[in-house]
């Protein structure tokens, strides 16, 4: 499951059950944090928590917080500061990240069709193929006449949705924005003047499922599906022995069918990552031919000796003289990054640790050796200034 999935399962069994919840969101964040804008975490009315907000120091105080939400029944904005450690460590969250997170509290309403977690299950269960931006209203200052703390626009597939007022006379301005921050794939923040005020919005990108098909059904797959699955990937698995290829021996799978050899062709074009581990020859061959000509499979992870893609190649040039060319960006061979693997789980992480590396542009590598922050730096218009500052500790 995805973060957003097991929020929703959590969510529906809670709402099944009668149990009041509040949603805490990252909004905002400036210098160092554990999670960035997007991560949340809901809260029951008794304490129950699922997701998180941080590496486990906001969580119990985010609680006790949101639950008041609950009770008050109105949204709330919480701002942890660390960035004077000395001060943090005797006074603050105990947090040691020097850096400014802030969180919006909200008590959802199971009847409004448009809270939070409802809007971002239309987004999961109809366009979740595709990127999306949601903007969040966090704060607000003399612009209560014109919009509310916990309003959102939601774009998705070209289509506008949510609960913010198109009256609203920063509501282009922010579309607008919205629109950029897709196209660039970078969330921000962003200031407007509404009311006799201004207001803070969160544009926040939502990231469909990563999918990921392995041909191949061998054991060494296994503990790739396990893994892969825990992260949240689409996993299909795909070969063309039907012994090998039954539901039980991958449970974690999205898809798990027969392709024999002669079907390869038919396979569709969906942009998903694929991966080569069948072990057979003409099966990697047929699958290599098949994916030659599709741009839309952005990874190709073919397992085995780099003599193994010498000799592919050396067949796939005889049809398509600039193979190697149109693979060149594409292919990984030999898979995965430089861990020293030996074991069928070993090589595993190695393999799906490559792919994360890929999907985020990032050369992987050790951090200790990077010169650069590992996240990047939050989009804002203006600087995130500390507001009624948190005393906390690091609990649960």
């Amino acid at each position: 499951m995805t973060e957003l999935e097991r929020l929703l399962h959590a969510y529906d069994q809670h709402r099944a059950a009668g149990r009041a919840c509040a949603l805490a969101s990252v909004v905002d964040v400036a210098g160092s944090a554990y999670r960035r804008p997007g991560a949340r975490m809901l809260v029951t009315d008794e304490g129950q928590l699922t997701g998180a907000i941080s590496g486990g120091c906001l969580e119990g105080d985010a609680r006790r917080r949101a639950r008041r939400t609950i009770r008050q029944g109105r949204p709330a904005l919480v701002t942890y500061d660390s960035t004077d450690p000395d001060d943090d460590l005797q006074f603050g969250a105990a947090l040691g990240c020097q850096g400014i997170v802030q969180i919006l509290l909200e008590p959802l309403d199971f009847h409004d069709l448009n809270n939070p977690l409802e809007l971002l299950r239309r987004w999961a269960d109809a366009t979740a193929h595709a990127p999306a931006v949601v903007a969040t209203v966090f704060a607000g200052v003399g612009a209560a006449d014109e919009v509310q703390v916990g309003q959102r626009l939601l774009l998705a597939d070209g289509m506008v949705q949510g609960t913010l007022p198109a009256t609203a006379r920063f509501y282009q301005p922010l579309l607008t924005d919205a629109r950029a921050a897709l196209a660039a794939g970078q969330p921000a923040t962003r200031h407007y003047p509404a009311g006799s005020g201004t207001v803070r919005v969160s544009l926040e990108i939502l990231r469909p499922p990563v999918r990921l098909t392995v041909y191949g059904a061998g054991n060494d797959v296994q503990p790739l599906v396990r893994l892969a699955a825990g992260l949240g990937w689409r996993v299909t698995v795909v070969d063309g022995r039907p012994a090998q290829v039954a539901a039980n021996r991958f449970p974690e799978a999205y898809v798990v069918r027969v392709l024999p050899l002669e079907q390869v062709t038919r396979q569709p074009y969906d942009g998903s990552f694929a991966l080569l581990m069948t072990h057979n020859y003409y099966y990697d061959l047929a699958v290599l031919r098949h994916l030659l000509p599709d741009a839309t499979t952005p990874y190709i992870g073919l397992l085995g000796p780099r003599k193994k893609y010498e000799r592919l190649l050396q067949d796939l040039v005889k049809d398509v003289p600039d193979a190697a060319g149109r693979l060149q960006s594409r292919l990984h061979s030999p898979i995965g990054l430089n861990l020293g693997a030996e074991t069928p789980e070993e090589i595993a992480l190695s393999i799906v640790a490559e792919i994360q590396a890929v999907l985020t542009g990032r050369p992987a590598g050790f951090l200790r050796n990077s010169p650069h922050p590992i996240h990047p730096t939050l989009h804002a218009d203006a600087p995130l200034v500390p507001e009624g500052r948190v005393g906390a500790v690091c609990e649960l």
